[in-house]
């Protein structure tokens, strides 16, 4: 195996591992990933994970294993609104306490506080409120298809930033497949998405300030450029090492930050 190969075979394993790793920071962050956590109450630990998304037209079910003396209720109103707090009591079945939150229009949103009691004590699960968004059912064909093209792009644009830098001969096929990765899972399928998800198709710039669609616009700008500078002059390497620092920064910004929202206080009940 000679030392080209070696390394080519280096470079796409380091780039896999970052992409991962990128994959893994944006499934753990932003406003959509359940708030995971523990409490005690009565020196009994119990384990939590409270929803921040909902898909589809049934009602938002919120669960928690707990030893048979804990009771919970569970405290909601509409995000953005003038409603008054509910409270209502959690059921329980077998080890597991419920409440259903109503479902609400795609981008609506609905703030809950979950208090868990014994005899002697009760506790308040979260110091802040928990926000959860809901949305229209998304395929999962279209999910998987978002999904591979966002995270291809991610991978091309690694090993596009590598080619440039140790100066290599494939940075413009590089930069045209991530190019059209990044046009397939941002500009295709994510619009279709979100289309599902929440009635519209583009909400960010100009019609709107959602930061995803904001920063995958961005990112395909400094892709464009670099395309066009390397179609011009194939040995350029600082744009295609632009759009890839661009590219990360992108990643770096949690997914669904700034998202589409219902004001219910702007709504006539």
């Amino acid at each position: 195996m000679n030392l080209r190969l070696l390394k080519n075979i280096g470079f796409w394993i380091i780039a896999v591992i970052l992409t991962i790793a990128f994959a893994s920071y944006q499934r753990m962050t932003g406003p959509t990933y359940p708030i995971k956590g523990k409490t005690k109450v009565d020196n009994q630990e119990i384990s939590y994970k409270l929803l921040r998304t909902w898909g589809g037209t049934s009602d938002a079910k919120i669960e928690i294993i707990v030893p048979e003396n804990i009771a919970g209720e569970v405290t909601y109103k509409r995000y953005k609104s003038n409603d008054e707090w509910l409270t209502l009591p959690m059921t329980r079945t077998d080890n597991k306490i419920t409440a259903t939150l109503p479902n609400q229009p795609p981008a609506g949103k609905i703030v809950y506080n979950i208090v868990l009691k014994s005899n002697k004590s009760q506790v308040k699960i979260t110091e802040e409120p928990v926000v959860i968004r809901f949305k229209g059912d998304v395929p999962s064909w279209l999910l998987i298809l978002h999904v591979i093209f966002i995270f291809g792009a991610m991978l091309m644009t690694i090993r596009t930033a590598m080619e440039a830098i140790f100066k290599r001969n494939r940075t413009f096929l590089f930069t045209k497949i991530t190019l059209l990765f990044w046009l397939a899972g941002g500009m295709v399928f994510g619009p279709i998405m979100q289309e599902y998800a929440f009635g519209a198709l583009w909400t960010g710039w100009p019609f709107g300030h959602d930061l995803t669609d904001n920063k995958t616009l961005v990112a395909l700008i400094f892709w464009i450029i670099a395309y066009f500078k390397l179609r011009k002059d194939s040995t350029n390497r600082l744009w295609p090492i632009i759009a890839a620092v661009v590219m990360l920064v992108v990643f770096f910004i949690p997914h669904s930050v700034l998202g589409s929202e219902i004001d219910y206080t702007q709504i006539p009940k």
